[in-house]
């Protein structure tokens, strides 16, 4: 990949080298803090501004919950088209962006714009990367925080003053620099997000199949029933007539994570499909993890040693009644739209758990049942975790396009880049960053 041909060293956590004609600059040297008013009343469009999608009207956030608009529009700032807005609460976390819109937004966002002609998408993407983040952890006061899953500070009331923030020394290009890395970015990160979406899209409907064969079993059992009746389960509409339907609570113990204390070699778990670090304390399975916070419809079913945060619940067998990878199996199937509270981020409580309506067969069968489910989703079930795995390339290659472009690591500035990608013209599979062409490629799985 092309270089540029002096690099000077730079004193920040997040980058430590820039192009030697690069300037480093104070944030409150590049931009000025917009303190319009909405007093009187210049726009009634709310604007919210979250880490994963980015600036938008209110009323197209994902989730509804958090804090409620307010009644009274003059309590409201403005925000102007192009102003980059950095939530002074959750900046660690990744919540700042562009705005593309004129709209009211709440004080605790700062409403940046460039005091002369510098190019806001280019700070943009800086403000997004993760490294860049976890350089501001130490500008915060009220911090109460933890890493997640994803490798992502989240935070409650990490407040980062108007001081402080403009203090943050940021590598400042050319203008001109400054719009080939943007153009650059837009291009090939426009290539990268339809390939994740379309993998995140065939994930679902491999999830959806695998869900609908789980189903299919539970409502016939393999024993060559005859006779059916009517469940009462919300997802299984009839069972086997010499089935019990219990609650969970008869069968399963159901308990809290916490945060580990110690280092060590033992997997993590939280609400998610994998482990993501790993600790010294232990429980021992086998068990079923139920998601309590964050993402839900993902019950995993655990061998040998291992540990879970407060984000999953750990359940297992209270007796002989109930074989816990068949567990697993029902618990694949819950409502949990149904049950999850919502706020702004999902969450399920033990009562919820305890409280749902299983079907029990004899303990022969639910081990016969979990044998064949096994033996009929085993192809499937790699191919849904290959789509992970390709999920996860493509979004480290992402970060690192961004990351090595916006801090000079490679040169960009000589790489022939469309005006314009139309998502209808990618038709990628996969992408590789090629080191000789200076671009995503199209590759072959």
């Amino acid at each position: 990949m092309s270089k540029y041909a002096k690099y000077k060293k730079v004193n920040e956590k997040w980058v430590d080298e820039i192009p030697a004609h690069w300037e480093m600059k104070r944030l409150k040297g590049i931009f000025a803090l917009r303190s319009e008013k909405n007093n009187p009343v210049k726009t009634d469009r709310i604007l919210s501004l979250t880490a994963k999608q980015g600036v938008i009207p209110y009323e197209e956030k994902d989730s509804m919950g958090g804090n409620k608009p307010k009644a009274d529009l003059t309590k409201y700032n403005v925000c102007h088209v192009n102003d980059l807005l950095v939530n002074c609460m959750n900046v660690v976390s990744g919540s700042a962006g562009v705005s593309k819109y004129e709209g009211a937004i709440s004080p605790v966002y700062y409403a940046l714009y460039p005091h002369k002609n510098d190019n806001v998408w280019y700070y943009h993407h800086i403000f997004r990367l993760d490294p860049f983040q976890k350089s501001l952890v130490g500008l915060g006061k009220g911090i109460l925080m933890h890493e997640s899953e994803e490798g992502k500070l989240t935070s409650v009331r990490m407040r980062i003053s108007m001081d402080y923030l403009g203090n943050v020394m940021l590598p400042m290009p050319s203008r001109e620099e400054q719009d080939k890395i943007s153009k650059y970015l837009r291009c090939n990160i426009s290539k990268i997000d339809s390939i994740v979406r379309k993998r995140i899209t065939y994930k679902s409907e491999l999830e959806d199949i695998r869900k609908a064969i789980v189903n299919k079993v539970l409502s016939k059992g393999i024993l060559n029933h005859t006779e059916f009746k009517n469940s009462n389960i919300e997802w299984l509409q009839r069972i086997p007539k010499d089935w019990d339907i219990t609650r969970v609570k008869v069968h399963i113990v159901i308990e809290h994570g916490t945060d580990p204390k110690s280092k060590g070699e033992i997997p993590v778990y939280g609400s998610g499909s994998s482990k993501f670090k790993t600790c010294g304390e232990y429980k021992i399975g086998p068990a079923v993890l139920l998601g309590r916070k964050g993402t839900l419809n993902n019950p995993q079913y655990i061998e040998g040693k291992y540990w879970n945060v407060d984000t999953a619940f750990n359940a297992y067998s209270r007796d002989d009644m109930i074989d816990i990878k068949y567990f697993y199996y029902v618990a694949t199937q819950f409502n949990y739209d149904y049950y999850s509270t919502q706020t702004a981020i999902p969450s399920m409580t033990q009562f919820d758990y305890k409280n749902m309506l299983i079907p029990v067969p004899s303990i022969d069968e639910q081990v016969l049942i979990s044998n064949q489910l096994d033996r009929k989703l085993d192809k499937l079930n790699k191919l849904i975790l290959l789509q992970d795995r390709y999920i996860e390339e493509l979004n480290n290659l992402r970060n690192r396009i961004i990351s090595d472009s916006v801090t000079g690591k490679i040169n960009v500035q000589n790489i022939d880049v469309p005006e314009y990608v139309s998502q209808n013209e990618i038709n990628l599979d996969s992408v590789s960053y090629d080191e000789e062409n200076e671009n995503i490629e199209e590759v072959d799985e």
